[in-house]
């Protein structure tokens, strides 16, 4: 029998398959500290984290026995893999399964926003509805406009096959080409600046790294049209927030919706009092389908580990 920690507890479609091993939950609603990640690794085989735990190798110190870090996530920016390939540690994430739940949300955000579908329900709940009037929360339409996409890996594909039915034109701005995109959407290929200075709506589908940090500041929201929205559901920090909230404040764009924040689960204070930007609490994954498969997924890895197995999901095989 392994012993296995958990940073929270997941769908139970996941626990159940982990049930004949001995198992330790952190059952807070909110991420364990440090220090209680450390404490709860002491001695285990397995560790099974969220993307709000930092796993360095601090952590791996806690126990030599760690075989496996199994992320609850597809993203992997929050655990050092080459301090654990070092030891022999395997990790694993959980890619393609949230793909398409990410994308509707995407899109959900997209649509609130243009919209303004949460500041009609907030005055709905206030009672100020006195009725119909021609000049009443007048949004931004969304077909036949110019959307681009940053990032066109699986969930900006996914994002980008749901603006067909809107007859949007696309842009699209990537390491490299994806001519498939192409052909499909015929999306076009630009440059960075090209599609800010283009595009009525730009969301980002970029994982964390060097080159994505901080990749919309200043420079980059004063480029956008003045009508243009701008879309976050990949990673916070790779959007400067303090230079958002000027950009929101001062009307450099028209708005924007976040699902991810520089500083999760800090929030910058003057986003929450400005209305021309929907914020949602790192949703993006939040289908009961998606999540329960998302633990099935974390859960097949760790028992592949347990048996000597290279998981799956496995980001770095060579640590076996």
């Amino acid at each position: 029998m392994a012993k296995i920690f958990l940073t929270r507890r997941l769908p139970e479609e996941g626990i159940k398959l982990l049930e004949e091993h001995d198992l330790e939950i952190y059952e807070e609603d909110y991420p364990p500290s440090k220090e209680e990640i450390i404490a709860g690794v002491k001695g285990k085989d397995a560790l099974i984290c969220l993307l709000t735990d930092k796993i360095d190798a601090e952590v791996m110190s806690a126990s030599p026995h760690l075989k496996i870090i199994a992320n609850y996530a597809v993203g992997i920016d929050n655990i050092d893999v080459k301090e654990a390939t070092k030891r022999g540690i395997l990790v694993t994430n959980t890619p393609g399964v949230l793909t398409e739940t990410v994308a509707d949300l995407a899109w959900a955000l997209l649509m609130a926003i243009a919209r303004r579908i949460v500041e009609g329900d907030k005055f709905m709940r206030q009672g100020k509805f006195k009725g119909w009037a021609p000049l009443l929360l007048v949004g931004a339409d969304i077909h036949g406009k110019t959307l681009g996409i940053i990032g066109a890996g699986r969930i900006g594909r996914a994002f980008a096959r749901r603006a067909k039915g809107f007859d949007m034109e696309i842009l699209y701005y990537d390491k490299k080409r994806n001519e498939k995109l192409e052909r499909e959407m015929n999306a076009r290929f630009v440059d960075l600046d090209i599609l800010l200075k283009e595009s009525d709506f730009v969301s980002l589908h970029v994982p964390l790294t060097e080159e994505t940090y901080h990749m919309i500041g200043e420079r980059e929201l004063k480029m956008m049209k003045k009508t243009a929205y701008l879309i976050n559901t990949a990673r916070g920090k790779c959007i400067d927030e303090k230079a958002l909230v000027r950009a929101l404040k001062e009307k450099w764009i028209a708005g924007a919706a976040l699902d991810v924040y520089e500083n999760e689960p800090e929030i910058e204070p003057e986003l929450v009092n400005l209305d021309n930007v929907v914020l949602a609490p790192h949703i993006g994954s939040a289908s009961y389908e998606t999540r329960s498969k998302m633990a099935i997924m974390v859960a097949e890895n760790v028992l592949a580990a347990l048996r000597g197995e290279i998981p799956p999901q496995c980001v770095n095989p060579e640590a076996k």
